[in-house]
């Protein structure tokens, strides 16, 4: 299951309900991005980032 590397979100699951609150399965992605990120010892890594933290977090890229 493919994961955010800075903040752990992965996939949520839950129902879809209907007016007649029928329960059927579904679930919630997140928005992830796959980029590459400068590591502190100098090496780069491609890794799966969601769109949220791209936006908060400065990370350098590379």
């Amino acid at each position: 299951m493919a994961k955010c590397y800075v903040t752990g979100k992965q996939t949520l699951s839950g129902n879809n309900r209907s007016h007649a609150l029928n329960a059927t399965k579904r679930k919630w992605k997140s928005n992830l991005q796959t980029v590459r990120i400068v590591l502190e010892d100098g090496t780069t890594k491609k890794v799966k980032v969601s769109a949220r933290a791209l936006k908060k977090f400065n990370l350098q890229r590379g």
